[in-house]
């Protein structure tokens, strides 16, 4: 049997919690959930939401899987979204996924602005059996001096899960962009941690403005660093060129992706 590196499994809603007024943490539980692994950081999997009418979404198994999948009706076919993992307690076979809720304008959302205990969900997630671990872009140098994370409430739970991950010693700035300052939550890290909260003020996000402008007026630390970007992919993406051509960071050490883009839908 091929061992490939994600794998599919199936779990339950056990719990939710309200984090914030538009995050919502949705909690997984369910023996499948032993096979799952997680390197943590930015770990990212694949929730399928369930159709209405559905019990639990339609998935298909095996190696061919996804050509499956993808040949299903659309009228029988789940949304698929990417996600990162809060947090996963092996011993306890429960996994955290924090959900932006922005009305009904997307799958994602609209299921978890409703999940409740009971609730089936289909789950694509590192196999444990494969070496090494994938799905994870959080990989500095061991030299670097210090760490940019910058990115949108979409970023949250990637961004949390990295700046607790750092050690004492690390110098780390983060910024996040977020809908109201009512969004703010609350980190620990045993690193050297500045943390910018960026508030739109209840405003709409327009993929644009105010991360740039934060990090614009930053004056970075001397030495090595190392860059971790994500949220609109506009916006990202213009970060980066500011810190590549603007700052003079080596590309290499620039990791940056597009978690959403406006307008558009990103599996």
């Amino acid at each position: 049997m091929t061992v490939t590196p994600y794998a599919l499994f199936r779990a339950a809603v056990v719990r939710t919690s309200q984090v914030t007024p538009h995050l919502r943490r949705i909690t997984f539980a369910g023996p499948d959930l032993a096979g799952i692994v997680s390197a943590g950081l930015d770990q990212r999997i694949k929730l399928f939401f369930p159709l209405a009418g559905q019990d639990e979404p339609v998935v298909p198994e095996g190696e061919n899987w996804y050509t499956e999948f993808r040949a299903l009706p659309d009228d029988v076919r789940p949304a698929m979204r990417t996600y990162t993992v809060r947090d996963f307690r092996p011993g306890e076979l429960e996994l955290d996924v924090d959900v932006v809720l922005h009305g009904d304008t997307g799958p994602g959302s609209s299921w978890a602005g409703r999940a409740s205990a009971g609730d089936r969900m289909a789950i694509l997630a590192p196999d444990a059996r494969h070496t090494p671990i994938v799905g994870y872009e959080f990989k500095q140098p061991a030299d670097t001096a210090w760490t940019l994370v910058a990115g949108d409430e979409t970023a949250l739970p990637a961004i949390t899960a990295i700046v607790e991950s750092l050690p004492a010693g690390a110098r780390v700035l983060a910024f996040v962009e977020v809908d109201s300052l009512a969004e703010i939550t609350p980190m620990s890290s045993a690193a050297d941690v500045s943390l910018t909260w960026l508030s739109r003020a209840g405003k709409p996000a327009v993929g644009g403005g105010l991360l740039r402008e934060a990090i614009e007026r930053t004056t970075f630390p001397d030495g090595k660093p190392y860059a971790w970007l994500a949220g609109e992919s506009s916006a990202i993406t213009d970060l980066r060129r500011h810190l590549v051509n603007a700052r003079g960071i080596d590309k290499e050490l620039v990791y940056f992706s597009g978690y959403w883009l406006l307008g558009s839908a990103i599996e």
